[in-house]
């Protein structure tokens, strides 16, 4: 390969390298603290934000003179005005006032909500990108560490048979899902949950954090089950509603049973998905208390299209007793309603038309819905026992100071070792302190782009790679030297050298590498993430050495045509 084509190869790496780590440079470094705090807060949090926002902002547009000009910062709101303007088929103004745009929406709730959807998605979007930057791990951060195992072993189908191997795996994916879908109703921060291992589940939740709480946002079953729902005590509801508005909801939020409801009847609310992704109430109904089927007995749930309309299908499957179960209920409550109610939350209502056995079809619903409800149908077939086996809290001023000592020990690492290198071998020195820029460079670069959790045995699997990339050049240099030293000229030096050193440092990287790749699969937590940033680090400090120093070799040794290598104190060559 042609010392311009390496040339440009490196060039693009680091092209490639820089927009991988851009992200990670702009989240710590440029955005604001403020907004960083908003993007790591729960849904629920960016809600009350995005709606306190949208009526400061209109307060503030309303109290602008009319004709001055829209100021820059809610000139987005000129977007849906312009489309409003060609749809009246009137002239655009070239210049938006704050009446134009005033004018230009049919209300106040109208240019309120679309102040919200713009706060709203500019924190959402926000948050999108933080989860493409590296992430402090909770060493370095504080907060709570929890390990759960999910009891998927002792797990029974509803027949009383013992799982299948897949049966299980899915199982597993279904306890992932619930946690995750729960995970804005713990606190002001998301956690973080992932799989470890077979049957374990890692839960970090970063910050001060309550135990009690994180126990019972852990530990809750996610009950499903279906009832009909009660025709009669419903319209009651709608009488009580229209003569007495506002009375049902209390004002701690929670719902007041009427007096009036039969025995066995219970007032729910019908709860959907907002633009937030947050349970909405958006009204009630009454259903029978009894239990007419349990979710248990669900095997499988799927999303599929119309073959006429193309619309959203929800379809799932019941197991065979939930069958006969299913069939008798639909039989004896043709043309009544039946509600799926999720942890008294009723997620989706179907009229009943025929009697159905073991394959249910639910309609009504858009796509995002009809995934919803899916999702909520398999999460509650098989609901998985969930045991705490460790938690351990993390305080934050812990995080502060490893945060403090890591880097210190980075940093010094990094400036004795450029110091060592450029006073014992001089110019190749100054090569070698190059590569090992490069090399943190690209390590950082690709555990970013991977989105990687920094901890404390992280930082220590850099300082080992740095040690471990000069020991390559060390190698190398002291190859060449030898040549250099039996008279060779530079050029044929330098190429005996990385010729001769080639293949011993390619075999000691690899056997690490090996070791570092077992580690990354059958360690877990800091092991492991110490195992991935020396696997990172080697292939990185291999191509520093073997590759970047032999292209900055051969420009010397050709293009400037030096005469004598700088590479040692003593005299070398004859």
């Amino acid at each position: 390969m042609s010392k311009r084509l390496r040339f440009f190869l490196v060039l693009i790496l680091l092209a490639v390298a820089f927009s991988f780590l851009y992200p990670t440079i702009n989240w710590y470094f440029l955005i604001p603290q403020e907004k960083k705090d908003l993007a790591a807060g729960s849904r629920l949090h960016i809600k009350h934000y995005s709606a306190q926002q949208a009526q400061t902002a209109l307060e503030k547009i309303r109290s602008l003179d009319g004709e001055d000009p829209m100021p820059e910062k809610y000139l987005f709101l000129s977007d849906r005005a312009k489309e409003r303007f060609k749809l009246k088929k009137k002239p655009v103004p070239s210049v938006w006032t704050v009446a134009d745009i005033l004018k230009s929406y049919p209300g106040r709730a109208d240019i309120l909500a679309e102040l919200e959807d713009h706060y709203r998605e500019e924190i959402l979007s926000l948050k999108e990108y933080r989860d493409r930057t590296i992430q402090l791990g909770l060493d370095l951060r504080g907060g709570m560490r929890v390990l759960i195992k999910a009891d998927v072993e002792n797990l029974k189908r509803a027949s009383g048979e013992a799982l299948t191997a897949s049966e299980r795996e899915d199982a597993m994916r279904r306890a992932l899902e619930i946690l995750n879908n729960r995970i804005d109703q713990f606190g002001v921060t998301e956690p973080q949950i992932r799989r470890q291992g077979e049957s374990m589940i890692l839960v970090e939740l970063p910050g001060d954090a309550d135990r009690e709480r994180m126990n019972k946002f852990i530990q809750g079953k996610g009950r499903l089950s279906f009832h009909i729902v009660g025709d009669e005590a419903l319209a009651k509801l709608r009488e009580f509603q229209r003569q007495r508005p506002g009375k049902i909801l209390g004002p701690d939020g929670r719902i007041n049973q009427p007096d009036f409801l039969p025995a066995g009847t219970v007032l729910r609310g019908v709860y959907e998905k907002d633009s937030y992704g947050l349970d909405q109430l958006k009204g009630f109904t009454v259903i029978n208390e009894e239990v007419s089927l349990s979710g248990t007995y669900i095997r499988d749930a799927r999303v599929s299209a119309d073959a006429i309309t193309g619309k959203p299908v929800v379809n799932f499957f019941l197991t065979g007793e939930g069958g006969d179960i299913f069939y008798k209920l639909t039989s004896d409550n043709v043309d009544k309603a039946l509600a799926v109610v999720l942890d008294d939350k009723v997620k989706a209502q179907a009229r009943i038309v025929e009697p159905i056995r073991d394959a249910v079809r639910v309609t009504g619903f858009g796509r995002e819905e009809a995934d919803d409800l899916a999702l909520i149908l398999r999460t509650g077939a098989l609901p998985v026992p969930l045991d705490i086996i460790n938690q351990l809290a993390i305080g934050a001023s812990l995080g502060e100071d490893a945060i403090a000592q890591g880097v210190n020990a980075v940093m010094y690492g990094f400036i004795l070792v450029i110091l060592f290198m450029f006073i014992y071998y001089k110019g190749a020195g100054l090569v070698a302190d190059f590569a090992l820029i490069l090399n943190l460079y690209f390590i950082v670069s690709v555990l970013s782009v991977f989105n990687f959790t920094l901890t404390l045995p992280s930082i220590a699997g850099v300082i080992l790679t740095v040690g471990m990339a000069v020991d390559a050049n060390v190698i190398i240099f002291e190859r060449i030297k030898e040549e250099y030293r039996i008279g060779k000229s530079p050029k044929a030096a330098v190429t005996a050298g990385f010729s001769k050193a080639f293949w011993t440092i390619l075999d000691s990287n690899i056997t690490t590498f090996i070791a570092a790749l077992a580690l990354s699969q059958l360690g877990q937590g800091f092991i492991q993430g110490f195992a991935v940033t020396l696997a990172v680090g080697i292939v990185s400090s291999v191509f520093t050495s073997l590759f970047v120093s032999r292209l900055l070799f051969d420009f010397s040794t050709e293009v400037l045509r030096v005469k004598k290598l700088s590479i040692s104190w003593r005299r070398l060559a004859r």
